[in-house]
């Protein structure tokens, strides 16, 4: 059985992009949702998950396309928003388990998109914002981007840069990094002060 705070899941979205501003008509919506699985307690990445999202307010421009490598034909043959965040909930327990992303842009994006489509907010309330957490526990000046972050802690980018999938799985592997100097929020004298245990 799964044990309170045992797992995290890191979260990595991308939507539709252009080069400019939108064409009319067309907002930023989420297509892809990477999730990669991060026991906190054995401190190893476990799981990644891919969700493909067809956006109903927007197309996959060739600009996204270069940037993210989806294309308008295989987001076409993902799920609507509402069942993605569906999934989230059966698939990945997201309400039950905390949940961490590379700054708040993800979190806003979920939260944005939800409010617009009348979709029920698929997350708890504890989200950490690894970027953050990251430059303090690097003692760093500056927020670095992810790929700044793998260098700084001298890991590889595993994968395609803007995949949703590999760059939360990347992110897993900076979450791991962040709780080898003790400082995730997630570590079981902070889940006892959340729930108010000894």
């Amino acid at each position: 059985m799964e044990q309170f705070g045992q797992f995290l899941n890191v979260v990595d979205v991308e939507a539709t992009c252009w080069e400019g501003r939108p064409p009319p008509g067309e907002v930023s919506e989420i297509i892809e949702i990477g999730l990669c699985v991060v026991d906190v307690e054995a401190r190893r990445r476990v799981a990644k998950h891919r969700i493909l999202v067809r956006p109903a307010r927007s197309s996959v421009s060739a600009f996204c396309t270069e940037l993210t490598g989806l294309t308008p034909a295989e987001v076409e043959g993902g799920v609507d928003f509402r069942e993605a965040c569906a999934v989230l909930e059966r698939e990945h327990r997201s309400r039950f388990r905390a949940w961490a992303s590379w700054g708040d842009y993800d979190r806003r994006q979920f939260e944005r998109q939800c409010s617009d489509g009348r979709v029920s907010y698929p997350f708890g309330s504890r989200h950490t914002n690894a970027k953050r957490t990251f430059t303090d526990c690097f003692g760093l000046r500056r927020k670095p981007g992810m790929s700044a972050a793998l260098e700084h802690a001298g890991l590889p980018l595993e994968g395609r840069h803007h995949s949703g999938a590999d760059d939360a799985w990347n992110i897993g592997a900076l979450v791991l990094e962040i709780a080898a100097c003790e400082s995730w929020p997630g570590s079981e004298e902070n889940v006892r002060q959340v729930t108010g245990g000894r």
